[in-house]
């Protein structure tokens, strides 16, 4: 399956762009997806606990399963002032 993953601030740093299209096997979670980039970019591993992802719009945890055509936005927290 093909998924378009989008990533923010430090993560969009770590992995050197803010999109990319990446193909997964069928039944594959967020937590698939994390891994798979961690192996590419294992600077992101440290950033796990403190991101969120949203599947097409909407917040979910590391165990939903992915779809093929799935957009996934990694999030990470959000500083204010």
């Amino acid at each position: 399956m093909r998924v378009r993953v989008l990533a923010f601030a430090r993560l969009r740093e770590l992995l050197g762009g803010g999109s990319r299209e990446l193909e997964l096997t069928d039944g594959a979670t967020l937590e698939t997806l994390w891994a798979h980039l961690a192996g590419q970019a294992p600077e992101l591993r440290a950033h796990r606990a403190s991101t969120r992802f949203a599947r097409n719009g909407a917040l979910v945890d590391g165990a939903a399963r992915l779809h093929d055509g799935d957009e996934v936005a990694l999030m990470p927290p959000v500083g204010g002032g």
